[in-house]
């Protein structure tokens, strides 16, 4: 879903337990700039985590998916209550070009900042 606090309170008030937050948007932001530099991306990001503390505030958990891959992945550890990613696409994709060992090891430890 997208970083929209009504809409997190309808979630809510329906009887969800979690949502995800829809990150396709950050991800083209960030695809579009210098990656040491992405202001539109930062901002987006910022969004998120806004919604991210105001779900968590009310009892939702928090997952985030969409596009997010180990090149943009990164910032999102951060996100306030993140409990899960959904990368199975860039998962998938990585694993053919780095084998499947090395890709989840490359996501644990982006996702662990190690």
């Amino acid at each position: 879903m997208d970083p929209d606090i009504e809409q997190i309170n309808l979630a809510k008030a329906i009887g969800a337990d979690r949502i995800e937050l829809y990150t396709g948007p950050y991800a083209d932001a960030y695809a579009r700039t210098d990656k040491s530099n992405s202001p539109e991306a930062d901002t987006l990001f910022e969004l998120h985590c806004k919604a991210a503390e105001h779900a968590s505030d009310i009892g939702l958990g928090v997952n985030a998916g969409h596009d997010l891959n180990l090149d943009n992945l990164q910032q999102y550890r951060d996100l306030p209550g993140l409990l899960e990613v959904s990368i199975g696409h860039a998962l998938t994709l990585d694993s053919l070009e780095m084998g499947l060992n090395k890709t989840v090891d490359a996501y644990c430890k982006l996702l662990h900042g190690e």
